[in-house]
């Protein structure tokens, strides 16, 4: 159980609720360096995340532990989930849809992995690194794609968690603009050669056109100068080949 820094009675209340738990308190630094701090205390071969507005369904883990026993050449296992929003039930738009195999190119427009859905294996950790602590949001997003660059995903297609939204309190509303950081996570992603082909080309594709939203963005705002810099930025990332976007896998 990481504590990042909260001010409230959390401390007393796992001490009373769940005394076998090992409680680590640090000053808020960011959900990034809350998760990395759990996995490093971590002991097992399997990590699972659990985020504090989210909750497991009974059996989630054995769920996936059955499957990945029989895809044993798969190292990060995720599940299909329940929205919740303000108390209600919500369905999920079809950009959300969640599936197994070779999913990269669906996780290039946005995060089609929950962090409390999955189950990975240390040495994913070991390979690919942790979350981006320099990310203040869409770390998740700039996790997976370094994971699915290289790596197929194991998928659970029923519902294993429960996601509460809807509350003040959610990164998505402490942060205007997502798609800067998710850009972030492109330029990154591109840069460091682990993609080529088809990938490599949608991976450039989705980054010139996030990077056009934000610059239309910056200018209605009356920024200029970072509309010229995400403008540069979509210029110096045009397809070599000449291609189009790759058509992204389906589920």
């Amino acid at each position: 159980m990481v504590d990042d820094g909260s001010t409230d009675s959390t401390r007393q209340m796992v001490a009373q609720r769940f005394p076998a738990a090992i409680y680590l308190y640090q000053p808020n630094q960011g959900v990034s360096c809350a998760r990395n701090a759990g996995i490093g205390a971590a002991s097992g071969e399997w990590i699972a995340l659990l985020d504090s507005d989210d909750e497991w369904l009974p059996g989630k883990l054995a769920a996936q532990m059955n499957l990945l026993s029989q895809q044993p050449e798969h190292l990060l296992c995720h599940t299909e989930e329940i929205w919740i929003r303000n108390g209600k039930q919500v369905n999920q738009m079809k950009k959300h849809t969640k599936c197994g195999g070779e999913i990269f190119q669906r996780c290039l427009s946005l995060c089609v992995i929950s962090p409390s859905s999955v189950l990975i294996h240390r040495s994913l950790f070991e390979r690919i690194g942790l979350f981006d602590e320099s990310l203040p949001a869409c770390e998740d997003y700039d996790l997976w794609l370094r994971i699915c660059a290289s790596h197929p995903v194991a998928y659970v297609a029923t519902p294993q968690i429960v996601k509460h939204g809807g509350h003040s309190d959610q990164l998505s509303r402490q942060h205007w603009g997502m798609d800067r950081f998710r850009l972030k996570a492109l330029v990154k992603i591109i840069e460091s050669g682990a993609l080529s082909g088809a990938d490599l080309s949608a991976a450039r594709a989705m980054l010139r056109k996030k990077a056009a939203i934000l610059a239309n963005g910056a200018e209605k705002r009356g920024n200029r100068n970072a509309a010229v810099e995400y403008r540069t930025l979509a210029e110096q990332h045009l397809d070599p080949a000449g291609k189009g976007k790759s058509p992204a896998s389906k589920c």
